[in-house]
Parts: structure tokens; C-alpha cells; sequence
């Protein structure tokens, strides 16, 4: 489990506020008079003099992997969609370069998976985590474009297709 450490502080005095001699004495306890606060008393929630405690969390299923957690890594092939490439095409910068959305609407005008079509992105961009995050949902390097291009071929480098084709191979 992970374990954070927090600090737990009431800001609340129990002090009269009466040392401000421009402010009407009131007499209502919850706004304030010559008694004390009777509702600022130590807090059931935790510490309130300022004392250290740990807190645990438990992510995923052995606590602290954020696959195991359905943060990053766990989905599959169908949770992908249309919004999911538009973002990352926003996200790497490739609305910025290409100028227009034209790319990416040609690539899902053409029936592929949109898991697919993020792995021809991610190729291009040598974004390897990426591409491997996408290999492990089930995305397939050899779809092919309009253009006859697949991922390997859109691969930014032979350090790319190598990860593409290891990771192809080590899953099958």
C-alpha cells in the first residue's frame, strides 16, 4: 500500500474575538462573542494540533500500480474512440503543425480502429510509453492507411519499429 503523509489543521482559535475594537460584540457562539467558539473544539476527523499521521490508499489490486488501477495501462482494444485520437492529436501538437484536423478526420474516414489509427500516430511521433500502452490494448502495427502506410512505416525511427515488432512478438 502507499503510504502518504498528511497533516490535518483546524484554523479555528477559541479565542473571544474582541481584540478588533471596530467590530460589534455579537451573541450568537457560532459568529463569534466574549465566550469561546464552543464548535472549534479538536475535530473526530484527525489530529488538530498540527501532528503528522500516515494515511494509506489502496490503487489497484496490489495497491500501488496504476494499471492494476484502471489509471493508465488497462484498457482494451474497444475502450478507444474518435475523441481519444483527437486528443492526442491535440495533445502532441499535430493540430499546431498540420494547421488543420484534415489528417486526422482522413484517418477516421477510413473505417480503422481508433486504437489503430492513435498507434500510427504515436509511430510517428516516437512516442514510445504511448505505443506500448497501445500494443498492450490490442492495437495491430499492420493496418494500413489510404496511403498503404502502417504503423511500422510511419515509425519515426528503427528504435520505434523495434519496440513495435518486440512487443508484437513477445505478446504472441
Amino acid at each position: 500500500m502507499a503510504s502518504i503523509p498528511c497533516t490535518f489543521q483546524i484554523p479555528f482559535t477559541s479565542k473571544p474575538i474582541n481584540s478588533i475594537p471596530s467590530l460589534p460584540k455579537l451573541g450568537s457562539k457560532f459568529l463569534g462573542s466574549q465566550n469561546s467558539l464552543s464548535w472549534s473544539r479538536p475535530s473526530k476527523i484527525g489530529p488538530s494540533n498540527g501532528s503528522r499521521t500516515q494515511c494509506w490508499f489502496k490503487f489497484g489490486k496490489t495497491g500501488v500500480d496504476a494499471e492494476g488501477a484502471g489509471i493508465y495501462g488497462s484498457q482494451s482494444r474497444d475502450d478507444f474512440n474518435r475523441d481519444d485520437v483527437e486528443q492526442y492529436f491535440n495533445y502532441m501538437g499535430m493540430l499546431a503543425v498540420e494547421g488543420t484536423y484534415d489528417k486526422m478526420e482522413a484517418l477516421l474516414n477510413q473505417n480503422i480502429h481508433p486504437v489503430d489509427i492513435l498507434l500510427m500516430l504515436a509511430a510517428s511521433e516516437g512516442d514510445k510509453p504511448k505505443i506500448e500502452e497501445l500494443l498492450r490494448a490490442g492495437a495491430t502495427y499492420d493496418v494500413k492507411d489510404a496511403d498503404g502506410r502502417t504503423a511500422l512505416d510511419r515509425a519515426v525511427d528503427e528504435e520505434t519499429k523495434q519496440l513495435i515488432l518486440g512487443f508484437s512478438v513477445q505478446k504472441a
